[in-house]
């Protein structure tokens, strides 16, 4: 009888702190998170010294609990995964070194990932991959689409030219007085609106499948202030639903035509952004339109950062037999394409 392989993920790449622990790649034992949108939602943003800082303060009693609900002990594990990058540097450290720590301690392999192959596999979690797929990834910082010809082989065959799409979303918010993170604020907002106010899409070049949204988040922001100038009131329920239309028209027109071209089985949803409930709803009805690809959407929980998507990751690289040595550093530029 083959014995179970029991992985740990510690992910620290922004301002939530997070161990958990994965059974055969699939099976999530623990998945604890310990946010800290309450420290930064004063200052609209993550403040990385107050990152790092909580991230110290956590990370001891984030990996107790997660062993604990886990009922294993740190001889059972057969690998640590932790987040290498890309990320806030201090933030990042905290998760490297505590990886190392526990992998010294106790000679376990250590496996360093990135933080959006994290992502990607999160779906992993739901369902089986099957080859090739595409993967759309909408988060804070990024917004890319990746194939995938096999496991661990990431291509980035389309990336954000200038603001990520969550980044859009959150100075949208702002602009809006929506508190922060905004990406959320916007989409209940658009559910009560029309999208009848016109914005810009970026389409680019014909053949490429790149994004742009700084123009989008300037074009509402002139809305705005041309409706203040003339003394007329734009209702912010229409502003965020067009802005989000506009949007989501173009992150699934994109990957619809990304997906036909490279004749992949699969597309999954990946990042904070795949929270959005508009994008989520968008996607399923233009797939349900191409039967010979199956579309995968994880559960909310696993959108956002969170450590069971670190650690899903870790056992497939593993598996390849990748590992780390006690030089693991933060990376907070790392390459996806490195993986390869």
């Amino acid at each position: 009888m083959k014995k179970d392989q029991w992985i740990m993920g510690i992910e620290t790449s922004c301002d939530e702190t997070a161990v958990a622990i994965i059974k055969n790649g699939r099976e999530i034992a623990a998945n604890i998170v310990a946010s800290q949108i309450e420290s930064h939602k004063r200052f609209g943003g993550v403040v990385p010294e107050i990152a790092s800082r909580h991230h110290v303060e956590q990370i001891t009693i984030v990996l107790e609990e997660a062993m604990k609900q886990a009922g294993i002990s740190y001889g059972d594990l057969d690998a640590i995964a932790v987040t290498e990058g890309p990320g806030l540097v201090g933030a990042l450290l905290i998760g490297v070194n505590a990886a190392k720590a526990i992998a010294f301690a106790h000679s376990i392999p250590l496996v360093g990932v990135h933080h959006i192959a994290g992502h990607i596999y999160a779906n992993r979690l739901v369902a089986e991959m099957k080859f090739p797929l595409l993967s759309l990834v909408v988060s804070g910082g990024h917004t890319e689409l990746v194939y995938m010809k096999e496991h661990g082989h990431f291509e980035v065959i389309g990336e954000t030219r200038d603001d990520a799409a969550g980044e859009a979303y959150d100075k949208v918010a702002r602009t809006l007085n929506l508190p922060y993170p905004g990406g959320p604020h916007i989409d209940r907002l658009a559910h009560n609106g029309e999208p009848k106010i016109e914005l810009p899409r970026a389409w680019l070049e014909e053949d490429s499948y790149d994004f742009s949204f700084s123009g989008l988040k300037s074009a509402v922001i002139n809305v705005i202030h041309n409706a203040e100038q003339r003394g007329d009131k734009i209702a912010p329920e229409d502003l965020a639903a067009s802005f989000q239309a506009s949007v989501i028209d173009v992150l699934v027109t994109k990957t619809v035509k990304a997906a036909k071209a490279y004749e992949v089985k699969q597309v999954v949803l990946a990042g904070g952004v795949a929270a959005n409930t508009g994008l989520r709803t968008a996607l399923e009805e233009s797939f349900k339109e191409l039967p010979d690809i199956e579309l995968i959407i994880p559960p909310l929980s696993l959108c956002t950062d969170n450590a069971a998507m670190i650690a899903a990751a870790g056992s497939v690289l593993f598996e390849k037999g990748k590992r780390a040595d006690l030089a693991l550093n933060a990376s907070p530029g790392l390459d996806i394409t490195i993986h390869n």
